[in-house]
């Protein structure tokens, strides 16, 4: 099976990886079981290249995906990824997870806001919900690839030289933290992708906000099942189910459709779950390379810590429309990706 070690909903699943703390990079064999910080281990993705090998083996596994505030400050090495990843090549290995998720987010699930910053599945909308129905028009923004890349398996980064950054966004549980991002991305041209599941109601709260933005192509609208669960645990008919259902609610909310791109819930494929998902039309997984770590109740400042050291050229970043410690940290991430040169894109733009 193939996974990546970073927990992707406020639910707590168990993990399975193996990660080389100094590095940051997934590594195979019993070599990779080393001493790591917990944090690393959950919160970083691995190499460009999936393949079989590299994620073939893997065996530890961990209980609970939001570690305390304590572990985040870890003492792992930090080494600054190579900017220029490597095409992937497709998940070939296949078998059941070795650790599965304990349970699967579901729109009561989450844990209710408080001031600070925390999530909620259903949320109290707020005044501003109403801006929905008279959400200005986008800022400028148009595709800066000027062709689109081969694809070539399961990504975690974009491949190639340049100066871009693929800024992913996942879930949906806080209505407030998606109405966020899509103000923050209309007022700032910044190009995202959300990889949605549609049982959250934040979506069919804030379509009017959202839609103008998904009709531009400056925010792309991808898959990332109905409700979150483990692709790998599932039937094959199960699989397409989840994956179909999300689509339909995706085409009825902003009349596009999200194939061919899809991220498996936690990171989890094997060869099975690939070939379901091309069965109904998904034939690109997208993981990552980085994180924002907001999947979890993390501080502001640890939000904007976490973009420092993975907001770099060629990545796929992942966070979360979860929790709303990123809310405040919005405007500082995309001035941290303008000192840095660096240019937003959503997957479809670089690869079509």
């Amino acid at each position: 099976m193939n996974t990546v070690p970073h927990p992707e909903t406020p639910i707590a699943p168990r993990q399975s990886a193996i990660v080389n703390p100094a590095t940051d990079h997934m590594v195979s064999g019993a070599s990779a079981r080393a001493s790591m910080g917990r944090r690393e281990l959950l919160q970083h993705v691995g190499t460009f290249g999936l393949g079989a090998v590299g994620f073939g083996v893997l065996g530890l596994g961990l209980t609970g995906c939001t570690p305390s505030a304590a572990d985040d400050a870890h003492g792992a090495a930090s080494v600054t990824p190579s900017n220029t990843p490597s095409s992937s090549p497709s998940g070939s290995t296949s078998g059941s997870a070795s650790a599965s998720p304990s349970s699967t987010p579901s729109a009561s699930s989450t844990a209710t806001p408080s001031a600070s910053a925390t999530g909620s599945a259903t949320g109290t909308p707020s005044p501003t919900a109403a801006a929905s129905k008279t959400a200005s028009a986008p800022a400028t923004s148009s595709n800066p690839v000027p062709e689109a890349r081969a694809w070539t398996g399961p990504q975690t980064g974009l491949p190639g030289e340049g100066k871009y950054i693929a800024w992913t966004v996942d879930d949906g549980a806080d209505p407030e933290v998606v109405r966020a991002y899509a103000e923050f991305s209309r007022r700032t041209g910044t190009r995202l992708t959300f990889f949605i599941n549609g049982q959250y109601p934040a979506f069919r709260q804030h379509r009017d906000l959202l839609l103008p933005l998904v009709k531009s192509g400056q925010l792309q609208i991808a898959n990332h099942t109905y409700s979150h669960a483990a692709l790998t645990s599932l039937t094959d008919e199960q699989i397409v189910q989840e994956l179909t259902r999300n689509d339909e609610e995706i085409r009825r909310l902003f009349g596009v459709s999200s194939k061919p791109y899809f991220r498996p819930p936690y990171g989890y494929y094997d060869a099975r779950v690939l070939a379901a998902a091309a069965s109904c039309g998904f034939t690109r997984p997208v993981l990552w390379y980085g994180s924002l770590a907001d999947s979890s109740n993390i501080s502001s400042a640890e939000v904007y810590a976490y973009a420092e050291k993975y907001a770099l050229a060629q990545h796929i970043v992942i966070g979360h429309l979860n929790y709303r410690g990123v809310v405040s940290e919005l405007d500082r991430i995309r001035a941290l990706l303008d000192r840095r040169g660096l240019k937003t894109v959503t997957i479809r733009d670089y690869y079509g």
